[in-house]
């Protein structure tokens, strides 16, 4: 059953904060809010949790999943960001962005796009969010909280709670995050290409849409 958290969107508690991390780096899958919309979560290095995330998902091997880091030093310490998407990454985080990047070989491959060795990277702009990274000190493997089946992610932490309570180790609530995900950007070819129009405004970009 999972553990229920109450933190604060804006000055979250830190006791709460070492709890929710202490479950991740346990194994644990959990729910947790992004400036987007709520998402599930798991340490990148513990398989069991990363199937749990997939199977909770509905998803396969053909599906990013999104590494959440602190800031772009440790987005590149997993991905390869070219010199010509340096100035565009930088100006996006943090925020409601996902890019899919090509993967470094450090990198398991089950962490991957099947066929194309790529994962989508993000810095979100929320506090609890951050405050979670900087306490576990690694990224979290995460996934839109949207479940089969579903139009749109759920938003409501009661609502999560009801349906996933026995299926997460931890629910965070923090108040509504909203329905939209983020904006979703390949930058693994020529030109950026918008593979989904989110949250994240396209103004600043000059960018194809797929």
């Amino acid at each position: 059953m999972a553990q229920y958290f109450s933190i604060h969107p804006t000055h979250p508690q830190l006791r709460l904060v070492k709890r929710a991390a202490d479950i991740l780096r346990n194994g644990g899958l959990i729910a947790y809010p992004t400036d987007s919309c709520y998402a599930l979560g798991c340490r990148l290095g513990d398989a069991g949790a990363v199937e749990r995330l997939r199977r909770v998902r509905g998803f396969d091997g053909k599906h990013h999943l999104t590494l959440m880091c602190r800031d772009l030093s440790e987005i590149a310490r997993y991905a390869i960001v070219e010199d010509a998407h340096y100035r565009l990454l930088k100006a996006a985080t943090p925020g409601s962005y996902t890019f899919i990047l090509r993967a470094r070989r450090e990198v398991p491959r089950r962490l991957m796009h099947v066929r194309r060795r790529t994962i989508g990277v993000r810095v979100p702009g929320h506090a609890v969010a951050y405050a979670l990274l900087a306490e576990l000190n690694e990224p979290i493997l995460s996934a839109t909280l949207i479940l089969p089946g579903d139009a749109e992610p759920l938003s409501d932490p009661q609502d999560i709670r009801l349906r996933l309570e026995h299926q997460l180790d931890a629910i965070i609530e923090s108040g509504s995050c909203g329905v939209e995900p983020s904006t979703v950007l390949d930058l693994t070819g020529a030109q950026p290409l918008v593979v989904r129009e989110g949250r994240g405004s396209l103004a600043p970009f000059s960018v194809e849409r797929v």
